[in-house]
């Protein structure tokens, strides 16, 4: 038995050295091949595109980068460090020939200095951001100009990275700025709804709004599902829940509680923030769910099935439920509120905007999160208090 285990032992561990091994060597070949790339890219002639552009592009890159620098000493460092750690870099020495570039191709990030004559970076922030909002722009500074590098972030940059810099210093604020973007990525909402006839959970699309089989939508974004016996299940739906954002804790209503349609039932926090929602129907409290207060974060696979709030005996459901959509009339309602809350929350930002300031819009998951709590008191009051 002894010499049995052993063996597995050895084996694990010849396993595991292989494997390293293997990653070693193929990380060695990679950097070859991209040592190759940057030399022979470097040869090729880009100017009728761009005067300045020099173009290094690889395989299957972890982002297609354009730095724009009067320094072409800055200029070869992001090539170099860069390219062979798998980016595909354009670069060019003035702001307008970057801007003409964004124009033509696809980037997932613009490095811009923040210092260079005719067109400095915050204007050239302000001009990508207005072209192209989906590229993240980042500056390029020094110390001495790190204060207005923050400033540039209300136009739209999304960070700043400090010259002069170390290669490991670089690699890892690129890493971080790459997280940080496919962050938002995810976060971002197609304004579509569909009904789902599997396990919600099961069915989860993110990115987009869903609405499970059989379940009735109240006009203040709770569901509620029945039964034979007239329980009716209720929850928060997919439109409340992706809004608000992450939801730190839930109050519970009180066991045996008679609550009437429209009365407080639960409440949702975030942080110091709440929304109470009123019961979509009429009766005695019968049921709680101690664990969805338990696992909050089971709310972040689905608000629906398993993760009701509570249940309740219903008294009045024939004639309550019928003002309750379901199915394609609960997508129209969704569809609506989706239309009423865009147009809202744009408004909400302007009211908070000054000057120049950039307007992030769109739909993202936790839209709320950040708001002031006048705006949220008014989200809430439009949406969820009805």
């Amino acid at each position: 038995m002894p010499l049995f285990i052993l063996a597995v032992v050895i084996f694990i561990i010849a396993d595991i050295l292989i494997r390293m091994v293997g990653k070693r060597m193929t990380e060695q070949k990679l950097k070859k091949e991209r040592e190759v790339v940057l030399q022979e890219s470097l040869k090729l002639d880009f100017t009728s595109e761009a005067k300045t552009l020099k173009r290094a592009e690889v395989p299957n890159p972890k982002a297609k980068i354009l730095c724009v620098d009067d320094e072409e000493v800055i200029l070869g460092s992001f090539r170099k460090i860069l390219v062979l750690d798998g980016y595909s870099i354009d670069t060019v020495e003035t702001g307008q020939e970057a801007l003409g570039l964004i124009q033509k191709h696809h980037y997932d990030f613009l490095f811009t200095d923040l210092k260079m004559p005719l067109m400095d970076g915050v204007e050239v922030t302000k001009s990508v951001k207005h072209l192209r909002p989906d590229i993240d722009v980042i500056i390029i500074t020094g110390y001495a100009s790190v204060e207005t590098a923050v400033e540039t972030m209300k136009y739209g940059a999304m960070d700043y990275v400090q010259k002069p810099f170390t290669e490991d210093e670089l690699l890892a604020f690129v890493k971080k700025a790459l997280l940080m973007r496919q962050d938002k990525i995810q976060k971002q909402l197609k304004p579509k709804v569909h009904i789902t006839h599997v396990p919600a959970s099961d069915d989860f699309t993110k990115g987009e709004f869903s609405i499970p089989g059989g379940v009735f939508i109240s006009k203040n974004h709770t569901w509620v599902s029945m039964n034979q016996e007239g329980i009716a299940k209720v929850g928060i739906d997919d439109f409340a829940k992706k809004l608000i954002g992450k939801v730190s804790a839930v109050e519970l209503p009180n066991l045996g509680m008679n609550v009437k349609a429209g009365q407080p039932l639960f409440t949702i926090k975030q942080g110091n923030k709440t929304i109470t929602f009123n019961s979509p129907v009429s009766g005695k409290v019968s049921q709680i769910n101690t664990l969805l207060k338990e696992n909050i974060a089971a709310l972040d696979v689905t608000p629906y099935e398993r993760n009701w709030v509570c249940a309740l005996d219903a008294e009045n459901l024939d004639s309550e439920i019928r003002e309750m959509p379901i199915g394609k009339s609960a997508v129209t309602f969704f569809q609506e509120d989706i239309d009423k809350f865009k147009t809202l929350f744009t408004e909400i930002l302007k009211s908070e905007k000054k000057g120049e300031e950039y307007l992030e819009e769109g739909l993202f998951i936790g839209q709320l999160e950040k708001l002031s709590d006048v705006n949220w008191n008014k989200i809430v009051a439009e949406f969820f208090v009805r």
